[in-house]
């Protein structure tokens, strides 16, 4: 048994010697709510079946529904037997809510109808409760009752569900997220794969002039030689980022150099095209970047830029490259209010930007304002 069910358990059984109490004090004491000429040791005896039964209200409501049966059956062994408010009424009550409250199937509807049935009789046969005043107060507390428990059931079902709902899109949104990050891994290991090859093919090339020339050039050799080792270097940090990704075997493209940021101008051009006015600020010495990392700089200012045309209403860009002796920092800021409509086809720009700078030991951050949304990304240069 669960600490759940054995605590549900132990609250019914509570309840039903509350009620249990209740009843015999006032058969006992006696309490001015007792009517009738019913023997008290019958009464007694009523009210303890009664409540054992009530104590299964959760757990085996169909045990519980049989205590409907235990005073018209006394009533028909006696012939006689006490009215009570405490120890029938109010016990009928808490057994007409607890089966619209926890009973499964038709039961929940069968129990309350039961218990309707159980104060009409009474209510019918015997002549002191056959008063307007008594008929209306019966029927009223046991519909509240009903009404009660309905009402409590049919908001725990509905909490339940908006749980299930609410976890629903939550796994959804995990594994939206989980698959934006991989197809966006994807995209960047095959970029890389073509950067390695082209540095790949530029190596085999040099090698190739310098050992025809070697003899003939020492000097164009040696420069060839140093081309090698350079383009070697990076090819070889390349690939120890492209063995941890994914890449699709079925995936083609043209082994041929990828953009960087000596393409931007082009990028920009585009965009104004679109009627977005840029301006660039470059700011700092310019190094020679490794040609992915250049490649990822590039990528951060598009994918920021192609989210200022899907999701901002501004019609300006600014885009500064500020370059510092050991890192690289992007800033692309659009001036004007968010678009209040969902943009169709909307992709996963953000994600894309934070693996890539992720990959090379950087990090992007994002702001948003009343006058418009911030991207900001730091890279860290690397020896080339």
């Amino acid at each position: 048994m669960s600490r759940m069910v054995r605590s549900a358990w132990v609250q019914d059984l509570a309840l039903a010697l509350l009620l249990a109490t209740i009843g015999m004090v006032e058969i006992w004491l006696p309490l001015d709510s007792v009517q009738g000429d019913g023997s008290r040791v019958t009464g007694s005896i009523g009210v303890l079946l009664f409540t054992s039964l009530l104590s299964q209200r959760r757990s085996r409501p169909w045990v519980a529904l049989s205590a409907f049966l235990v005073w018209p059956v006394l009533g028909i062994m006696t012939g006689q037997q006490l009215l009570l408010f405490f120890g029938q009424l109010v016990p009928v009550v808490v057994l007409v809510y607890s089966l619209a409250r926890h009973a499964q199937g038709a039961l929940r509807w069968i129990g309350p109808a039961s218990g309707i049935l159980f104060v009409t009789v009474a209510d019918l046969f015997v002549p002191v409760l056959q008063e307007p005043s008594e008929l209306i107060f019966h029927w009223g507390v046991v519909t509240l009752g009903f009404l009660l428990g309905h009402a409590l059931r049919t908001s725990a079902e509905r909490a339940a569900a908006q749980a299930v709902r609410a976890h629903t899109a939550e796994a959804a949104a995990r594994e939206q997220a989980l698959a934006a990050v991989a197809e966006e891994r994807a995209r960047i290991a095959r970029e890389l794969h073509d950067v390695v090859a082209h540095s790949v093919g530029v190596i085999v090339v040099q090698a190739g002039a310098a050992e025809q020339l070697v003899d003939d050039d020492p000097v164009f050799a040696r420069r060839a030689l140093g081309t090698i080792r350079q383009t070697g270097a990076e090819a070889l940090a390349e690939m120890r980022r492209v063995v941890a990704m994914l890449r699709d075997p079925d995936a083609g493209g043209e082994l041929t150099p990828q953009p960087g940021t000596g393409s931007l101008p082009e990028l920009l051009e585009a965009a104004r095209a679109s009627g977005l006015t840029v301006d660039l600020q470059v700011t700092g010495s310019r190094p020679q970047l490794p040609a992915g990392l250049d490649l990822t700089a590039y990528r951060i200012v598009q994918e920021a830029l192609t989210n200022v045309r899907r999701h901002s209403r501004a019609t300006r860009a600014d885009v500064a490259m500020q370059f510092g002796a050991d890192h690289l920092e992007i800033t692309v800021r659009d001036v004007g209010p968010p678009r209040e409509e969902e943009s169709a086809g909307a992709g996963h720009g953000l994600v894309g930007m934070r693996e890539r700078a992720a990959l090379f030991g950087g990090h992007v951050e994002t702001s948003a304002g009343e006058r418009g949304f911030t991207v900001r990304a730091v890279l860290p240069l690397e020896p080339v």
